[in-house]
């Protein structure tokens, strides 16, 4: 097992403070611009959201399963012996006389942090492009693809060049990246639909705004419809009672007129 652990202790390549800066401040970028586009403030409250939810959850199953699986990394050979000189004890267990911090950092090979952590703000943000320019309506845009492709191009890189430093496993860097693709898939579908539903450009919370808005102004007109309706009725109930009136008035005096006549012996 430590001939497999013997790679060279290097540098990252990318540092870890950048992810922050790639997987959730370009991706904010991104919805402001589409925000000043649209002025949709329940798209830009609920991707931002959805974004954060997406980062936070990984980092903690991320950081759970390192400690919970304890994997040393490729490099863990120079970690624990600085200076080339292996130490085991009777057990066959390795006696590291180096720097107890990097020797704790050894330890945490699997999953990768920065894959993880890239796919779960890159992934989340190719979904939302995804929704956003309709790449699967159906009328074979491949240039929408790529499109969609670059975030989880940027993620990929990033993966292999955790291999490429010897930090990393690739087996670290594949669950790394499923873990995070993952996470933002079920984050992103909490607040918007699928992207190849045919409202999956919008959150779900505008769509229920607009039949919240459709609603209410469907109330009043039902009102004043029904208040137009009674008005007609009792306009037609007084005209017939007026019509009824005057014809009993009529009746009434012809038949005073009849008994007029009889009197006078006209009958």
């Amino acid at each position: 097992m430590m001939t497999d652990l013997k790679y060279p202790l290097k540098s990252n390549t990318v540092p870890a403070w950048a992810i922050p800066i790639y997987a959730i401040l370009l991706p904010i970028v991104i919805f402001l611009g589409v925000y000043i586009r649209r002025r949709d403030v329940y798209d830009l409250h609920h991707a931002v959201l959805g974004l954060l939810f997406s980062v936070l959850i990984t980092a903690v199953f991320t950081e759970a399963i390192k400690n919970a699986v304890g994997r040393p990394r490729p490099d863990f050979f120079w970690r624990c012996f600085p200076d080339g000189k292996d130490v085991y004890d009777k057990w066959g267990d390795v006696i590291c006389h180096g720097d107890q911090k990097v020797i704790k950092e050894g330890y945490k090979s699997f999953p990768s942090g920065h894959t993880s952590g890239s796919f779960s703000g890159l992934g989340f943000l190719s979904l939302y492009l995804s929704g956003k320019i309709k790449a699967f309506d159906r009328k074979g845009h491949v240039a929408k693809l790529c499109i969609v492709f670059l975030p989880l191009l940027v993620a990929s890189l990033v993966g292999i060049s955790r291999v490429d430093d010897y930090w990393h496993h690739w087996q670290d860097v594949f669950a790394g990246g499923l873990l995070g693709l993952t996470v933002a898939t079920f984050c992103y579908l909490q607040f918007f639909p699928p992207p190849y539903h045919s409202e999956g450009w919008g959150p779900y919370a505008y769509f229920r705004m607009l039949e919240e808005s459709r609603g209410m102004t469907q109330v009043p007109s039902v009102q004043n419809s029904g208040q137009a309706q009674l008005a007609e009725a009792q306009a037609e109930s007084q005209e017939e009672q007026g019509l009824h009136g005057c014809m009993g008035l009529t009746l009434s005096r012809d038949h005073h007129a009849a008994l007029n006549d009889c009197e006078s012996g006209r009958g």
